[in-house]
């Protein structure tokens, strides 16, 4: 069989964390949506929360599927069914177990790929296995960064760079002069070095963004990697309807219509969207702290609140631990907010013309969420490369406010010992929410932004366009390999 006669077979191996696991899906289904055959690689768990969007793929003649590989939750000392660094991970000990599932299962996501060779690979960067096995096989290898290319030439220029004992400090080497107020856990871009500089070894890499948000980073990155970067997102625009951006994994803690409805009854761009992403784990003190802040700014409000879940045993007492007396009911009576307990629709809450700011951890996926829907930013990072995406925001684009966190976490468990008080919080709210010119211009340049990124995955855009030439390109590579070595890969 000529390699013209057979499907362009790439699979796709993500990292088990809805951060990285969901874009990278929804990246596959734009290349399922060109006619490419498309394998994602998960877990059982996992793939329950994939399946209605793999079903309706298939439906529509797109060539998806999921290959499933059993979790090793045993070995790892975990429950069944946590299978993902958010789901069931409550506590520092379940979290440890999580990733050492996910080391357990790099090798049986190896051993499946070698049995049956794809044409290419597309895996996280986490991974630093994916040039060598790509090498054993003779197929490319693209690597998926879930970072934007401004926070990869950040860690990249700090790698050997002497930080300074305390205090502000400039990153060498970048195109802007970004200050830093402190420096990052040494642990955290150490480990992100090596994963970077393993990923230079693919045949480029793949990212949820679009070229004009990273601007002249692109040039910059491939200056000091010599690496080919292709932005082809953002991929949340792959949901249209409402049904799809609310059911884009995890269930909804909030109905579609109560959503909606409420937001309809809001003035353009005077509600502030708060959200700290799915991995990121607050104190009940700092939770009281966004409570009183957001209540005495006076702003409409939908803060969604991870971690707290609605359970009949939460007690009055236990209650008012984490928000103050009374502060649930009566923005509810007064129609002043609400308060979401778990995930929330945020593609479709950010899309509504009543949303006028985003109080955020700085993820890479919800920076990017916001600036497609033209959201002005209050700026909160946490851990990993977030403090990097919040200089994107701030200083690069101008298109949001720092609230002024003081703590750099390790990861989801870690820090919570400086707080955040509501007098910063109330600051910033109204900075964004104000309507005064500063906040007017904001609006205007992420306005312009998220019109950039709607343009760019339709056709003839930057990101459809990069689109097409990487896909070209990786048939151009099968069509030169020798006929012996194609049929080995259809075995």
């Amino acid at each position: 069989m000529g390699s013209l006669q057979r499907p362009f077979k790439l699979y796709f191996v993500p990292f088990l964390t809805p951060g990285h696991m969901v874009p990278l899906f929804e990246l596959a289904r734009l290349f399922a949506a060109r006619g490419i055959h498309v394998t994602f690689f998960t877990t059982p768990a996992n793939a329950l929360l994939l399946r209605k969007a793999v079903d309706k793929d298939v439906a529509a003649a797109r060539p998806i599927s999921l290959h499933v590989l059993h979790f090793p939750s045993r070995e790892a000392g975990i429950p069944d069914g946590i299978e993902n660094l958010l789901d069931g991970a409550v506590d520092a000990q379940t979290l440890s177990g999580v990733c050492k599932g996910i080391a357990i299962l790099e090798e049986r996501f190896q051993d499946a790929i070698l049995q049956n060779p794809p044409d290419c690979l597309v895996v996280d960067f986490v991974y630093s296995w994916a040039s060598d096995l790509a090498a054993r096989l003779d197929i490319p290898a693209i690597a998926f960064n879930s970072f934007c290319l401004f926070s990869v030439c950040a860690i990249h220029s700090l790698k050997s760079f002497a930080m300074p004992g305390s205090g502000p400090f400039i990153i060498p080497d970048l195109p802007h002069q970004i200050s830093m107020n402190f420096q990052p856990p040494e642990e955290f871009n150490s480990a992100m070095v090596s994963r970077i500089e393993a990923s230079y070894k693919t045949n480029g890499i793949i990212m949820n963004n679009f070229a004009e948000l990273d601007g002249e980073y692109a040039e910059h990155y491939e200056k000091i990697s010599g690496h080919r970067v292709r932005h082809i997102g953002p991929a949340g625009l792959i949901h249209r309807t409402a049904e799809e951006k609310t059911e884009r994994s995890h269930k909804s803690a909030v109905k579609e219509h109560e959503c909606l409805s409420w937001l309809d009854s809001k003035e353009p761009n005077s509600v502030l969207y708060v959200c700290f992403g799915s991995s990121c784990r607050f104190s009940d003190a700092q939770l009281y702290e966004i409570a009183s802040g957001l209540e005495s700014s006076g702003c409409d409000f939908i803060w969604v609140v991870s971690g707290k879940d609605i359970t009949e045993n939460e007690t009055e007492e236990e209650r008012e631990k984490w928000m103050p007396k009374g502060f649930e009911g009566k923005v509810k009576r007064e129609n002043k907010g609400m308060v979401v307990r778990g995930w929330a629709p945020q593609l479709l809450i950010l899309g509504h013309e009543a949303i006028g700011g985003f109080m955020t951890h700085c993820g890479w996926n919800s920076v990017v969420e916001g600036i497609t829907a033209g959201v002005p930013m209050i700026t909160w990072p946490v851990h990993s490369e977030q403090f990097y995406n919040e200089k994107l925001i701030t200083e690069v684009h101008g298109i949001g406010v720092e609230v002024g966190t003081e703590e750099w976490a390790l990861w989801v468990f870690d820090g919570g010992k400086k707080m955040v008080t509501r007098d910063r919080i109330e600051k910033a709210v109204r900075k964004v929410m104000d309507g005064g010119d500063e906040a007017m211009e904001m609006r205007k340049r992420v306005g312009e932004l998220g019109k950039k990124a709607k343009e760019a995955v339709q056709e003839g855009g930057s990101s459809h366009t990069n689109l097409t030439a990487l896909i070209t390109e990786l048939i151009r590579w099968r069509e030169a390999k020798p006929l012996d070595q194609i049929q080995k890969c259809e075995m």
